[in-house]
């Protein structure tokens, strides 16, 4: 059925899916001021309470779960937006532990059909759309964590009033977008910060060639360089050892996750909610080196940072499935995990991102890789490389189980 806005003379005949499926997922260059126009002109329309604002290279979207899954341990009303989305669109839309419905989401795609003319919903990219969906489905709730895309200051997301920014760790990752040094990543992203913020685990410090007196600085400290009227924290200074040690002990989930635990729940320790270790114990976590079943491992990990983080929790050698973006340092990706690998196969993924496999191909045998295209599972095995790997490796999966 046809429902005209009167407002704008807009015909809505696409559903939210259709709409987003004309749009791209990657831009070349990317409008600033477009998503700061499109939310102005419906800010007052949007009711929802100050986000939860999480910013960094990895680890946002199991900090984000972490807190959203507690919050709602505790009887609270939340909402967790993150991308992308392994399976369906709906994941990136968490409410009160459910994924939203498609009949929510629709919901507010025909808000959003009413609110902004026509032009302008045509305008907005994939990611701008989604985030100011996000935002109506959020309405009536007590928090609302929200998770940046590729980067801060000038994401999507930063259109909106904070209550505090989470930041997670930040490093080498979208350098066409974002800057090839730490400096210029980190500024971006910390640029984003308003009234408090409150630093998650750092591998790296930033250089004195930046303009700064000492010869290196902690993120924390450039964090309060760049935005000397908040109020920045350090969210190991929550907690002490020995809570931290029980905390640990009931940390089911990989290593390399737990900081990001220890950062969620630093938000809940600043503000006073009760919280304990088995708030999480029935939690998921999809594609967080999730082992779907016995030595089979999927990862939507995709940069160095990550690839590290997996070796150090891989305690055997595996067959890697395995794709990359042509912008993605897979050499050094490809090296760092070579310790662990017995024999990398690739997996088409169709993708104008995608490297053209006889170079992944050229790169691993150059790195001394047994390498070969992915045709069955063979364990122990892991699936790593990014959310479009995870998908098409799972999609194989579900359909040879459904045989």
């Amino acid at each position: 059925m046809l429902r005209t806005t009167e407002e704008t003379g807009f015909v809505q005949i696409m559903s939210a899916n259709e709409l987003l499926e004309k749009k791209p997922l990657f831009y070349k260059k990317i409008d600033l001021t477009r998503m700061p126009n499109a939310y102005n002109m419906i800010k007052s329309h949007i009711k929802i309470p100050p986000v939860i604002h999480i910013v960094g290279t990895n680890g946002k979207g199991s900090t984000g779960r972490f807190l959203a899954y507690t919050l709602l341990k505790r009887g609270y009303k939340v909402g967790h937006y993150t991308s992308p989305h392994i399976l369906k669109f709906n994941e990136r839309i968490w409410i009160n532990g459910e994924n939203i419905s498609d009949e929510e989401l629709e919901k507010s795609h025909f808000k959003l059909q009413k609110l902004l003319p026509k032009e302008i919903i045509n305008e907005l990219s994939y990611f701008e759309y989604t985030t100011l969906l996000a935002a109506f489905a959020f309405e009536g709730l007590d928090f609302v964590i929200l998770e940046a895309g590729l980067g801060g200051e000038f994401d999507a997301t930063n259109v909106f009033d904070k209550k505090i920014s989470l930041i997670t760790p930040i490093d080498y990752d979208h350098q066409d977008f974002l800057g090839n040094s730490i400096s210029e990543i980190a500024s971006t992203k910390l640029k984003s910060i308003d009234k408090e913020a409150i630093i998650g685990k750092q591998f790296h410090k930033i250089s004195s060639k930046f303009q700064v007196p000492s010869s290196e600085l902690k993120i924390k400290e450039w964090a309060k360089r760049l935005k000397p009227n908040a109020e920045i924290y350090d969210y190991l200074e929550f907690f002490d050892e020995d809570e931290i040690e029980k905390l640990k002990e009931g940390f089911k989930f990989a290593s390399f996750l737990f900081d990001n635990y220890l950062l969620a729940m630093s938000f809940l320790k600043k503000e006073g909610i009760e919280f304990s270790i088995n708030d999480i114990k029935d939690l998921k976590l999809k594609g967080r080196f999730e082992e779907i079943e016995k030595d089979l491992f999927i990862d939507v990990g995709h940069n160095p940072l990550a690839a590290k983080a997996i070796v150090k929790n891989l305690d055997k050698k595996i067959n890697l499935v395995y794709n990359t973006y042509k912008d993605k340092n897979y050499e050094e990706i490809l090296k760092i995990l070579k310790p662990k690998i017995n024999k990398l196969y690739l997996i088409d993924v169709k993708n104008e991102r995608i490297e053209d496999k006889e170079k992944i191909k050229k790169t691993a045998k150059k790195l001394g890789i047994e390498i070969g295209d992915f045709k069955e599972i063979k364990k122990p095995m892991l699936v790593f490389g990014s959310f479009s790997v995870v998908e098409k490796f799972l999609r194989k999966f579900y359909a040879s189980k459904s045989l």
